[in-house]
């Protein structure tokens, strides 16, 4: 049976849960500590991992195992396995937790978009209180309305120098990045918020992210801070006219940096302390 995501519901009941990268033991912590059993079925989804796929999923089950969630499997979709295998969609049905390992974001969205996967992906989340999607790294950048997957540095102030890409929709009206400070992607950030005001930048730090319960505002969790970018109310933005090579400009940007506990409202783009 064919299911249609359904993007009129404005709060999903399942949780969504992402992160920065880095070090991620203390994420898949807290992620068993959310499921419901011993008993819950993990999906490792290794798309985004390019190379050794299968061994990124062994680590990640072994680390599952001593935490006490024994049932994990890897999730394998990729160029040999096409995401609408029927035995895939099976388990993806019975899932409690899938959860995206890192790598090349653009994979996901290449393998996952317009597939009967991403549509049960969606229904799940809208409709399954207590499913969990989860994302590391490029698992994280994926499941935002938008990605970046291209901006290094101080060039990325340069018109034509980032490129902004769909993603998997999960989390609408946001532009995500990760490993925001450490491979400093403000610039690159602040560019894209400019070229689409209607998106909210956030980036994610190293061992920092954010929870997405239902009917909650967004609580930022970890070591680090999220940074959060606003251009909806700029009073001046070059970037309509601005030709390649050229430096972009904007004024009354509002910036968030936020830490462990404090929270966003999405839809007010209001922190809330």
């Amino acid at each position: 049976m064919t299911v249609a995501a359904d993007s009129s519901v404005a709060s999903p009941r399942g949780t969504l849960v992402v992160l920065g990268g880095g070090d991620d033991d203390p994420l898949l912590a807290r992620l068993a500590a959310m499921l419901p059993g011993p008993e819950a079925a993990i999906e490792v989804l290794t798309t985004a991992t390019r190379r050794q796929p299968a061994r990124t999923a062994a680590a990640y089950a072994h680390a599952w195992h001593q935490l006490g969630r024994p049932h994990v499997r890897h999730l394998q979709v990729d160029e040999r396995n096409p995401a609408d295998d029927p035995a895939t969609l099976m388990r993806l049905r019975r899932a409690s937790l899938v959860f995206m390992s890192g790598g090349d974001q653009e994979r996901l969205t290449d393998f996952l978009l317009g597939t009967e996967f991403l549509a049960l992906l969606k229904h799940k989340y809208q409709q399954d209180e207590g499913f969990i999607i989860a994302g590391t790294s490029a698992g994280a950048s994926a499941v935002a309305e938008f990605m970046l997957v291209d901006g290094y540095g101080w060039r990325s102030l340069l018109g034509g120098r980032i490129e902004v890409k769909p993603g998997l929709g999960l989390l609408p009206g946001v532009l995500l990045d990760q490993h925001f400070a450490e491979r400093a992607r403000y610039p690159r950030l602040l560019h894209a918020v400019l070229a689409q005001p209607t998106l909210l930048g956030i980036g994610l730090s190293e061992e920092t992210g954010l929870i997405v319960r239902p009917d909650q505002p967004i609580e930022v969790f970890g070591e680090e801070a999220v940074v959060v970018i606003d251009a909806g109310q700029t009073t001046h933005n070059n970037l309509p006219e601005l030709a390649d090579g050229r430096v972009i400009s904007g004024h009354n940007l509002c910036l968030h940096i936020l830490i462990a506990g404090q929270q966003l409202d999405l839809a007010t783009r209001k922190v809330q302390s």
